[in-house]
């Protein structure tokens, strides 16, 4: 690798470890939301309308309105990954408000595994030795901090966990063809099909759009922060595999645990010490791969 392209690598390499970091405040505030279990559809509306108008603003900043007008050059691909985006969208928010958060997150480790075959078989990208190692011992990692919250029962939301993993992959994937291409329009729309997907069932479901104005803003207030994490995630899908592109974002996991544990965010949630223990593994194998890399 030449030093200019080992800058650039190192530099996508954080961006997406920044992007995992920033999505880790999502559990937090999710925590603070009224009744979150009532509003499941709501909160998908207005946090998936939120991540296209950040899209929408960052394209115009950046393009102007030619950034607007190059949605009609949308693809196949983009298409697909947006689709794989409101699966994951979906899928976590669903998934968490019914079965354990442990489930959830356990089946949504396998995210880096999923990516990596997909990668290799559409891709016909090369995992390194050292990044199968590190995504097993994420895993790992992952398993020993949900140890003691993981449930037999609810199979349903644990499927759902598992669609999400599935979507999330498929997003990632999505960003590496025609790498040259930021898929920010993709991100875009995937928010944009959140909100219409959401906006159906709770019109069938005979609902409405309403809930407490406090969750409606902590709703935008999430969808600004997975909006500005997907544009970090987006630029260094250029250089980085789907692999280990998700296993970074693993880290997003460690994250949610410790803003909750903090006290000056209120909710102080004292974690185990398995969940310690885990996390330090999981960020273990996050400095492992990259390390290697160097």
């Amino acid at each position: 690798m030449q030093r200019s392209d080992k800058r650039d690598y190192l530099k996508a390499f954080f961006l997406v470890l920044l992007a995992g970091t920033i999505w880790s405040f999502g559990a937090l505030i999710v925590r603070y939301l009224e009744a979150a279990q009532s509003y499941q559809w709501q909160y998908l509306f207005y946090r998936g309308m939120t991540v296209a108008i950040v899209l929408l603003i960052y394209l115009l900043a950046r393009e102007g309105i030619a950034g607007v007008d190059n949605f009609k050059r949308i693809g196949l691909a983009e298409l697909i990954g947006a689709c794989g985006l409101v699966a994951a969208f979906s899928g976590y928010i669903l998934s968490i408000t019914v079965t354990t958060v442990a489930n959830t997150l356990f089946m949504l480790a396998a995210a880096p595994f999923i990516a990596a075959f997909l990668g290799i078989v559409l891709l016909q990208e090369k995992v390194r030795y050292i990044t199968w190692v590190a995504m097993l011992i994420a895993f790992l990692g992952i398993l020993v901090m949900v140890l003691e919250g993981l449930e037999a029962g609810n199979l349903f939301g644990s499927l759902i966990a598992l669609v999400s993993a599935l979507g999330f992959a498929v997003f990632s994937v999505s960003l590496r063809f025609r790498r040259e291409t930021p898929k920010f329009r993709t991100i875009a729309l995937a928010g944009l099909l959140c909100a219409l997907v959401a906006s159906l069932i709770i019109f069938f479901n005979n609902d409405t759009l309403a809930m407490p104005l406090g969750n409606v803003f902590l709703s935008i207030l999430h969808g600004i922060i997975v909006g500005f994490g997907l544009i970090l995630y987006s630029i260094g899908s250029k250089l980085l595999p789907a692999a280990q592109l998700t296993l970074l974002s693993m880290v997003e996991v460690v994250g949610g645990v410790l803003w909750v544990y903090i006290p000056i965010f209120g909710i102080h949630e004292v974690p185990s010490v398995l969940t310690v223990a885990g996390g330090v593994i999981v960020l273990g194998a996050i400095v492992l791969d990259g390390v290697s890399t160097r």
